[in-house]
């Protein structure tokens, strides 16, 4: 255990270590609570949310407007499942389908759920629209794709520790090359019902597609008869300066799978959207969750999108996201080699660590001992996704930290890195928390 947990945080820390699956190796900060951009551990310890769980805190932790919202439903009722209609659901619905520009969305919980409704929904267009024989439909998935933790899911993974132990998986998925067209035309068989692909990959590393990829996957599966499934669970809802990121090139796909920020923060709320060409396929019984699409989560989603659009968070994200971009690409030109690459659109972006001189982790957790939270993928890369409410003056605090992490890193390796600003306090925010 690191030498500086103590107190209140060894003893929750041990309970998860004692009783909790080990399926997870967080950070070892313990938050207590949190608001907007800021958390505070069991000792008091202020942090800056670079994180905002992976873009399921887009509006800043415990926006008062969606916990209002919350309260007043939950004065109401909260669950009675599909089983009958309710005064939320369809006000969601509709407010969900004017943004997205869809005729219907079908309510999930989770992003994976939604996912697996996309999956249920291409293989029966593709028996019962386009004529493949039953059994023979064939989904095509980018290489580096993370959609979930399902088995059907992590069956398309290309990652080997996904699926490391879990097989047998289900066939009829086939793999092409994120980016590649023509990875994609070789992949394409005749029984290709649908494409279901990220438009950024995140878990990969908040890789980007080159420019133009999408324009033209948009015009070959409508050559070829194929659904264009974009599954914007963490980069839906503003998280890249849009409200959704394949507006970036003016496309539109025939469905679109959200998640994470569709609650607000505070709940699990997925949907998946499409026009009734597609969506028609399902019928009564065909598909269905006890608690998707409850009241409670249809009142926070409605607020979440209300406060999305009110308060002008799209655009925020644009305008902070350039200025993220900037001082991270400022970090990377001093930090001596270190950092080989800053990428990424709106308040989505990955620092690309060189692993020869250090692991992302390690540079993870000296930032957490310093006031600021984030997380590592794939060893190499740093995530920075923080709130979209986020101010630029806290940004420029979480970056500075950042930098003086790396400069005193550089300097430990021998590399040609600039001195760290002395303006830059390395010791942990100790800012009391709210009450």
């Amino acid at each position: 255990m690191n030498a500086r947990i103590a107190g209140a945080a060894h003893h929750y820390i041990d309970k998860e270590s004692r009783f909790g699956a080990r399926n997870y190796q967080p950070v070892p900060v313990v938050v207590d609570h949190a608001l907007d951009c800021l958390v505070w551990d069991v000792e008091g310890r202020e942090y800056i949310d670079m994180m905002g769980a992976y873009s399921a805190v887009s509006h800043g932790h415990l926006h008062p407007r969606i916990v209002a919202a919350a309260h007043r439903q939950l004065q109401r009722v909260a669950i009675t499942s599909r089983a009958y209609q309710g005064t939320t659901l369809g006000p969601f619905l509709e407010k969900l389908c004017r943004i997205a520009g869809f005729e219907r969305a079908l309510p999930m919980n989770t992003g994976a759920e939604a996912v697996e409704t996309a999956i249920k929904c291409a293989r029966r267009w593709g028996y019962r629209a386009k004529g493949i024989a039953e059994g023979q439909a064939r989904i095509m998935v980018a290489c580096g794709n993370f959609h979930g933790r399902t088995t059907a899911i992590v069956g398309f993974s290309s990652d080997a520790d996904y699926r490391d132990g879990f097989g047998p998986f289900a066939p009829g998925f086939m793999h092409f090359d994120f980016g590649d067209m023509a990875s994609v035309r070789a992949a394409t068989s005749v029984n290709t019902c649908a494409v279901i692909v990220e438009p950024i990959q995140g878990e990969a590393g908040i890789v980007l597609p080159p420019a133009g990829f999408f324009t033209q996957l948009r015009e070959w599966c409508t050559r070829n008869d194929i659904l264009l499934i974009i599954d914007e669970v963490q980069a839906g809802l503003g998280r890249t300066g849009r409200w959704f990121a394949f507006e970036h090139e003016g496309i539109r796909p025939d469905a679109l799978i959200l998640g994470k920020a569709l609650g607000g923060g505070l709940l699990p709320v997925s949907a998946f959207l499409a026009d009734d060409r597609v969506m028609s396929v399902f019928t009564p019984g065909s598909h269905g969750s006890t608690f998707g699409g409850n009241a409670l989560a249809a009142a926070v989603a409605l607020e979440a999108l209300v406060v999305m659009e009110e308060e002008n968070l799209v655009a925020r994200s644009a305008a902070m996201g350039t200025h993220l971009l900037a001082r991270l690409r400022d970090v990377m030109r001093a930090s001596g080699g270190l950092i080989r690459d800053v990428r990424g659109r709106g308040l989505w972006v990955g620092v690309d660590v060189e692993p020869a001189h250090a692991a992302a982790r390690e540079l993870v957790e000296r930032m957490a001992t310093r006031g600021v939270l984030s997380k590592e993928t794939h060893e190499t890369v740093i995530r920075f996704a923080p709130p979209l409410t986020i101010s630029r003056a806290l940004i420029d605090r979480a970056i500075d930290i950042f930098s003086a992490v790396v400069v005193e890193k550089s300097a430990q390796l021998g590399l040609a890195a600039g001195p760290p600003d002395p303006r830059i306090k390395l010791a942990a925010c100790s800012s009391p928390p709210p009450n």
